[in-house]
């Protein structure tokens, strides 16, 4: 069965995202884990040792469980108790790594965050903890504003730079949407100094067909001189309910820069969910386990 991991800190960025993981388990049928990330306490100023007292483990993790019983209850509803939803408090100094040892245990198929929302540049989380984990989770990285209702996801855009890293990507995104029952528009923005921006998508699609067999993928080439501006609009224009980005390591200095600035702005643009790919994991994501 394929695993959504959902990651708390119990702060009100995070409530849309729960409910949002809520009803993607519901949509697609998966088994959702909720898990909260905890370090031990200092004892007079100083670490706890390596290896904690019996009893004081023991309580840590009920109290956790307990907190993580509570959060849903507040926030799903009193009848939010599911036998395919865990909940999973991990003990580790780094919320990263905490994160991402229960997404290896259980395998997950995605990891599902809060974010703050509206326009607010995401400094807090988006700049340390969501980017962290892009670059270091096994599986896809999904954004939720904290001002984001849960609505069925029918029309997901991904933006492509017509490389090879990104049929890979939609090669598992395809695999989401045939779930979702949903529409793909790949886009490329260009701007006018890329003449070649025709003949680049006419290969990119070419290629795309031999490893792709979704039908439900369309494909649109736009001219602009403000790539991110034009990308905002287009979701609006397309009621876009998923945003999907790839973050790449290997480009030349100059795409890599245009690139990372055009992803920095997508994450603190904050209307879209926004699901991260990262490109060198795409042989490390488990999207092909049976359901």
């Amino acid at each position: 069965m394929k695993t959504i991991l959902y990651a708390t800190d119990y702060s009100g960025n995070s409530v849309a995202a729960l409910k949002y993981a809520r009803e993607m388990l519901n949509q697609i049928g998966t088994r959702l884990v909720v898990t909260h990330v905890f370090d031990y306490p200092t004892v007079l100023g100083t670490e706890m040792l390596s290896e904690p007292f019996p009893q004081l483990e023991k309580d840590a993790f009920t109290t956790h469980r307990s907190k993580l019983e509570q959060f849903c209850e507040e926030h799903l509803g009193r009848n939010w108790e599911n036998p395919k939803i865990q909940l999973e408090a991990v003990e580790n100094k780094s919320v990263v790594k905490g994160i991402i040892s229960v997404a290896d245990e259980w395998h997950a198929y995605l990891i599902v965050i809060g974010i703050k929302g509206g326009s607010v540049l995401r400094e807090m989380i988006m700049g340390s903890t969501t980017k962290h984990l892009i670059e270091k989770a096994p599986c896809p990285i999904l954004s939720i504003p904290a001002d984001v209702s849960h609505a069925p996801i029918k029309t997901i855009v991904y933006a492509t730079d017509f490389e090879e890293e990104d049929v890979y990507a939609i090669r598992k995104l395809a695999e989401m949407a045939e779930q979702l029952d949903a529409e793909i528009k790949v886009v490329h923005i260009s701007t006018k100094e890329e003449y070649k921006g025709e003949i680049q998508m006419k290969w990119f699609k070419k290629m795309l067909h031999k490893k792709v067999t979704y039908k439900r993928i369309h494909f649109e080439l736009l001219f602009a001189e403000d790539v991110f501006d034009a990308l905002r609009i287009y979701l609006g224009d397309k009621n876009a309910d998923l945003m999907v980005m790839l973050e790449r390591e290997h480009k030349s200095i100059i795409k890599k820069w245009f690139h990372r600035d055009l992803v920095k702005k997508m994450e603190s643009y904050g209307r879209v969910p926004l699901l991260s790919f990262r490109g060198a994991n795409h042989q490390l994501f488990y999207f092909n386990q049976p359901l």
